[in-house]
């Protein structure tokens, strides 16, 4: 399991990517790493370690990018180190992944065959190395449609382009993802845990969709590249930050009350308050599965 957060903005975005960071290391705390734009390339920072390392590191340094990705992890795909840390990135993109892709040796070898050299051990690179291969001769949009056609497994993905320096895209499938809305700033977040101190305006991400964002602008697209609208939610202003213990509720556009619960992250679970029905509950993990109970990787709403 890990954390993704993504900040497309019209000031430097560093500091709050960090402060994001934070809090997802519930979701891993091997290594941690960003990525935004500087003059023109791709420049990324990674550590092993927790977040803290990583805001040494970049305190050192000068950041002017107004877009970037960040990422914490829990080591899946090779040893926590530096090298496997995300984001991952080349001369094209910049890529941070939560979720397991099963066919990334398979996909690997391929790519091998291609001329392409990998650095690391993980399967996160496998998603790099074919999205810079199918935006050789596509768009943005087709380029990621056809890498995910090729992956099998779950992935949310942040994604950074070189040749569009406003652009974030996320994409999901089986690992929840979350957009937030700001003035003149928009997120991409693993949940709105992560996004709640910059905004309360969230909308998920369904299975299969994806999403562009720019500092004023969010456009999400099914899986066959269909432009689809998305519901915005507004989460209550009640609750400063979510932490253990700390009572989720959930408004609609209306203030209407359309989910709560109990956060017990150290216990792997949320429990839900009694009286609101499945349908809901979605609205505060990402996900619910055909076995109607509501699954945030390996965190579980009991459906009462």
């Amino acid at each position: 399991m890990c954390g993704i957060i993504g900040i497309a903005s019209s000031k430097p975005v560093v500091s709050n990517i960090i402060s994001s960071l934070k809090k997802l290391e519930y979701r891993g705390y091997d290594s941690a790493g960003i990525a935004t734009f500087s003059n023109n390339f791709i420049d990324e920072i990674k550590c092993e370690g927790r977040v803290n390392k990583l805001e040494k590191i970049c305190s050192k340094k000068t950041f002017a990018g107004i877009v970037g990705i960040g990422h914490v992890r829990w080591a899946t795909h090779g040893i926590p180190n530096e090298i496997n840390a995300h984001p991952h990135s080349n001369e094209s993109v910049s890529v941070v992944h939560n979720g397991i892709i099963e066919n990334s040796t398979i996909l690997k070898k391929l790519l091998e065959k291609k001329g392409y050299q990998f650095k690391s051990q993980t399967d996160t690179e496998v998603i790099t190395a074919l999205l810079s291969e199918n935006l050789k001769k596509n768009t943005p949009l087709v380029a990621i449609q056809k890498t995910l056609e090729k992956l099998h497994g779950s992935y949310a993905l942040g994604i950074l382009f070189k040749d569009n320096p406003d652009l974030i895209v996320g994409a999901r499938r089986g690992s929840p993802l979350a957009v937030g809305y700001g003035h003149n700033e928009n997120y991409l977040g693993s949940d709105s845990y992560a996004l709640k101190s910059m905004t309360n305006k969230i909308s998920y991400l369904d299975d299969g969709e994806i999403c562009f964002l720019t500092k004023d602008n969010a456009e999400f697209y099914n899986s066959k590249g269909t432009k689809i609208n998305k519901k915005i939610l507004t989460l209550s202003e009640d609750t400063e930050n979510y932490e253990k213990g700390d009572l989720i509720r959930v408004l609609d556009e209306n203030k209407k009350i359309i989910g709560k619960g109990l956060i017990h992250f150290n216990n792997s679970e949320v429990n839900l308050i009694k009286g609101f029905k499945s349908e809901n509950i979605e609205v505060i993990l990402g996900y619910r599965g055909k076995d109607e109970v509501v699954h945030r990787d390996d965190f579980v709403l009991e459906n009462y």
